[in-house]
């Protein structure tokens, strides 16, 4: 092998793929809980009711696993990962329709019927056409924000960075989900300010709990991997994918 192929070819990671994979994984799991089920606690915050989507108890997951792959392999593959998820989540979606159009068999009409599926995830397309939405707007938000805070902070403060950067993503990925759902009919209007209000403060609060956790990871991978990634030249345009 000469030099000049060497240094055309890509950088090869230990665990790039792995990381990918869980990241997607938690993505398709947390909207099909979405699709499944709504959580209500019994408690609430003055008038508001504390309820949530069931996919609230994973999708917090996907953002550190966004700040994971930003702060050490930079925005660019990060950039790459989150199509992928873009991807697999309108696949997904496109199957559960298609499933859902064709006859059933008579003995499973008979034990679970049409109606239980359209029921449960019936509403899965309007849901996952909102989450891909809100899901494109938070992630590069979340990304974006953890890039530029890296090189302003020059790699300092990781704590704050993770942190900060959620507080914008999941903003921006809250409100966007709930009012496209909402106006898709997938929720209903009596419960939006609940579930946005809700689902922020669980989302930002799990981030924070496992903070120390996501920060301890991020400097193994950086030593396992010999990789700590600065956007300070980096095209961030979220459509260029190459």
């Amino acid at each position: 092998m000469t030099d000049l192929d060497s240094m055309s070819r890509p950088r090869e990671y230990r665990y790039l793929d792995g990381i990918t994979a869980l990241f997607v994984t938690v993505l398709l799991l947390s909207n099909l809980l979405s699709s499944a089920k709504v959580i209500d606690l019994g408690m609430s915050l003055g008038p508001i009711a504390l309820v949530f989507d069931a996919g609230t108890l994973v999708f917090p997951i996907s953002y550190i696993f966004g700040d994971i792959l930003t702060e050490i392999y930079g925005y660019h593959r990060s950039r790459r990962v989150i199509w992928i998820g873009f991807t697999a989540s309108a696949l997904m979606v496109f199957f559960v329709w298609l499933a859902g159009k064709l006859p059933g068999e008579q003995s499973w009409e008979q034990a679970i019927g049409q109606g239980t599926y359209d029921a449960v995830l019936g509403g899965i397309t309007g849901l996952v056409a909102a989450s891909l939405a809100a899901y494109f707007l938070g992630e590069f938000s979340n990304s974006y924000v953890l890039a530029k805070m890296k090189v302003a902070s020059q790699g300092r403060y990781l704590w704050m960075r993770t942190i900060g950067s959620t507080l914008v993503g999941q903003a921006v990925d809250t409100v966007a989900f709930f009012l496209i759902a909402t106006s898709l009919g997938v929720f209903s209007v009596d419960l939006l300010a609940s579930l946005i209000l809700t689902n922020y403060l669980l989302k930002v609060g799990v981030e924070i709990i496992l903070t120390p956790l996501t920060v301890r990871l991020i400097n193994l991978l950086k030593h396992a991997e010999n990789e700590d990634h600065y956007d300070r030249e980096t095209n961030f345009n979220p459509f260029r994918i190459r």
